[in-house]
């Protein structure tokens, strides 16, 4: 299948050389509990790469490259790797680079299951990595890979429900786990959860739940009460800290993410009061933005916290370079996900929370001017390099330059929830 900006560093170590930035995404594959087993990796080199390429060979080539550039224990957080893989990236032994515990071999609908690419697959899997078959449908020609794979990966949009459960069916005697691609929604993960699959990558654990029938935990209340009050015109020190207070791990995570390396404070911050008081009221807002937030999500898959954060922390770094009247674009991505997080309706949330008009109209997507930033968001999010670079041109910015600010949020993201 497919707080203040400082100038972007290099993606590519070798950038000084060939003037090249590593575009990366990663899109978490899921287990049955909703725990992250893993991350296909899409990359693309440059702007042209990105942007003009039908070269999988040379897709695929870089994917092995950026892998070893910038290490698969930071780009999978120590998941293991889906990397897709043609035939000439599988004959050629360039996969071998990558190490076997950490990589499975992701195998496209185009290679053939010829005699080369049956012994290389051998190879593989005598050397420890995993094999799986992407764009797997009914009556496929590679049934001899999928006789030697470990995972089969399965569209939901190429198949049916019917054929889907054939095939399931099928491989459940040979100890095949079955992947299901393409889940968008909550209804979806069931039915194929039901049918038998163990694994599912798609963008339904950001589709949130609808639920009526049971009332919001008290825990969830509280962080949309500190929403609230920081969201308000005008901030109620003793209040908030009051709301602070009654929710320990709030507390906890609040010293825990400001003593952090990320925050830079000199002197350790060992109060709530203390970090009130040292802390300018734009900043205030943001720190119980942020750690509302990730504790509104502690009970979620990781991938959805570290989400919300990259895209908060790409909208501040976009800030000075866009137009956003009197919107918070940190606040616009940390909350865009906050539905999936608490499992009720976005526009529940929004009942509760204050914000600017054209902030509301994104997030419940309706018409605003925001919309091409948070497209923009979440091209970059997904890999959609054409769409994110005609983004970038429409907000008047360059497209390698904005791939520097999105790398530069994930890292930062990475930082601060690794002290979550």
């Amino acid at each position: 299948m497919s707080k203040a900006s400082a100038a972007p560093a290099p993606l590519n170590p070798r950038a000084n050389e060939d003037k090249a930035l590593r575009f990366v995404a990663r899109q978490p594959i899921f287990d049955r509990e909703e725990k992250v087993f893993g991350y296909e990796l899409l990359f693309r080199d440059g702007v042209q790469n990105a942007f003009t390429g039908g070269d999988s060979d040379a897709a695929s080539r870089s994917t092995v490259d950026s892998s070893l550039l910038m290490g698969l224990d930071v780009l999978c957080d120590g998941k293991r790797a889906f990397v897709n893989c043609t035939k000439d990236t599988l004959i050629k032994g360039l996969i071998t680079l990558l190490p076997s515990t950490k990589t499975v071999v992701e195998i496209l609908e185009s290679v053939p299951a010829d005699p080369d690419v049956i012994a290389v697959c051998q190879s593989l899997r005598e050397a420890g990595y995993q094999i799986a078959l992407d764009d797997y449908v009914t009556d496929d020609a590679r049934e001899p890979l999928a006789m030697m794979s470990d995972i089969i990966k399965v569209d939901m949009k190429l198949t049916t429900p019917l054929e889907r459960a054939a095939l399931v069916k099928k491989f459940a005697p040979w100890h095949r786990r079955m992947l299901a691609e393409k889940v968008e929604t909550r209804e979806e993960f069931a039915e194929a959860k039901e049918q038998g699959f163990a694994y599912f990558q798609g963008y339904f654990f950001r589709r949130p739940e609808v639920l009526t029938t049971r009332d919001m935990p008290a825990n969830r209340v509280n962080y949309l009460r500190m929403l609230r009050a920081v969201s308000a015109a005008d901030l109620n020190v003793p209040e908030l800290e009051r709301l602070i207070k009654g929710e320990a791990s709030i507390c906890y995570r609040l010293l825990r993410y400001l003593n952090s390396a990320a925050f830079g404070f000199k002197s350790e911050i060992h109060s709530v009061r203390h970090a009130l008081s040292i802390l300018g009221e734009r900043e205030v807002r943001r720190w119980v933005r942020l750690v509302a937030a990730v504790g509104a999500g502690q009970d979620k898959p990781s991938d959805l916290v570290l989400a919300s954060l990259v895209r908060g922390q790409f909208g501040e770094l976009l800030s000075p370079r866009v137009q956003h009247g009197e919107s918070d674009l940190f606040l616009l991505g940390l909350l865009s996900l906050i539905d999936a997080m608490l499992e009720i309706p976005m526009s529940a949330v929004l009942e509760k929370v204050p914000l600017d008009k054209e902030t509301k109209a994104v997030l419940l997507g309706q018409p605003s001017v925001l919309r091409p930033v948070y497209q923009l968001m979440l091209a970059h999010e997904s890999g959609e390099w054409q769409a994110a670079a005609q983004l970038a041109a429409s907000l008047h910015l360059g497209p390698e330059d904005v791939a520097g600010l999105y790398w530069q949020a994930q890292q930062w993201a990475r930082e601060v929830s690794g002290g979550a």
